[in-house]
């Protein structure tokens, strides 16, 4: 009965959304995926499904997918849900879609022994309609952040429903354990955090710039602007410093480009000249932040100075011996954040002291590593 209420809920949630569906469907961010989510799209079900079906939400999560599918070593199927996300998984040997809105999945999903499901993409129909199709349901690096974790709990009669269908779940940590114990889950297991058995690597080898290089990676909307003012004022004592600002949204690319040249220094779009040779360079292209880290000296890592976004991975830059500095909301990234040490965390009207403080200060680091062979043998006992 409840299925079929959520069912019918949803159905009445996407009649009323419809126009904003539409209109959103012309936006450049969202013009390939909501077509695929809501309206499918160029987006058909698997024509030959494999045994195992991950799915994941965006880029970092697609990424962290590379250590498990290089070792299972099999055709697996991916959906996703940005298309950021849905780019990167289509560099697997895998068949790739947009996961539907969920209407659409007790008519568009497929028969699969397993399905894994990466962090806290909770999705009651998928779980539900996979479980009576006969797939074992596993989650694979769970979490509940502490920003959301009373939000969960005030809907916890409704996550034990959804974890009903849920054989085994695989918690970054014990309080993530317990935390989703509380909302209903069963078998769960600490393994750690995926993201830490990524291979981190450059795709192309540049040149160290001459000077201080501070790179402001992954940057959201508002940051780049307390970047830049902190930035100004470093320069009057940090002469030969650079700075390169790489937005983690390619939409952004225009806006960013009009915002840094107000700043009456030498600004230069890196697809325009394919070097650093500006006082601020804007990265307007993609997975070119790895190849930049590798040549920085500062991080001022994004979405963190934001309290909506919950900040970004800290394992590249780190890797790299960046010296990271970063803001207070990483609440997404916090067990990653654990594991990286001698980092600067800010508000943003401090980034220009951390700055100045970061010269006395050793490059990021990361001590940890997770037992990845551990989790492939617990996914395939289920496979």
């Amino acid at each position: 009965m409840f299925g079929f209420i959520y069912f019918f809920l949803s159905v009445v949630l996407y009649i009323i959304a419809l126009p904003l569906l539409i209109y959103l469907s012309f936006k450049e961010k969202y013009k390939e995926s909501i077509p695929a989510r809501f309206f499918l799209k160029n987006n058909p079900k698997f024509s030959k499904p494999n045994d195992i079906w991950f799915h994941v939400c965006s880029l970092g999560e697609a990424r962290a997918l590379k250590p498990l599918l290089d070792r299972l070593n099999t055709e697996v199927d991916i959906t996703t849900i940005t298309h950021t996300g849905y780019a990167e998984a289509k560099k697997y040997k895998a068949q790739v879609r947009y996961l539907p809105y969920e209407t659409f999945i007790p008519f568009w999903a497929t028969k699969h022994k397993l399905l894994v499901v990466l962090e806290a993409e909770f999705w009651y129909m998928l779980f539900a309609v996979l479980h009576k199709k006969g797939a074992k349901v596993v989650l694979l690096n769970a979490r509940i952040s502490d920003k959301s974790s009373k939000k969960y709990q005030k809907m916890a009669w409704f996550y034990k429903k959804l974890f009903a269908f849920v054989d085994l779940v695989l918690a970054q940590s014990e309080i993530d354990k317990a935390r989703l114990e509380a909302l209903g889950a069963k078998n769960v297991v600490v393994v750690g955090n995926i993201k830490l058995a990524q291979k981190i690597v450059k795709t192309k080898e540049y040149p160290k710039p001459s000077g201080e290089i501070i790179v402001a990676g992954s940057t959201h909307e508002g940051e780049e602007k307390v970047v830049l003012e902190a930035f100004l004022e470093y320069k009057k004592i940090q002469k030969d410093a650079k700075l390169i600002v790489v937005p983690r949204h390619p939409e952004r690319f225009e806006s960013v480009y009009e915002l840094l040249q107000t700043s009456g220094l030498d600004v230069k779009r890196w697809s325009e000249v394919q070097n650093f040779d500006a006082d601020i360079i804007l990265v307007d292209a993609m997975g070119e932040l790895n190849n930049i880290y590798a040549i920085s000296d500062i991080a001022i890592l994004g979405g963190a100075f934001r309290e909506d976004v919950g900040g970004h991975n800290p394992l590249e830059p780190a890797h790299f011996g960046c010296k990271i500095i970063t803001g207070k909301h990483f609440f997404h990234q916090k067990e990653l954040f654990r594991y990286t040490h001698h980092v600067q965390y800010v508000e943003t009207d401090e980034i220009l002291k951390a700055l100045q403080n970061a010269k006395d200060l050793p490059p990021s680091q990361v001590d940890e590593t997770i037992d990845i062979e551990t989790v492939i043998q617990r996914i395939q006992s289920y496979a």
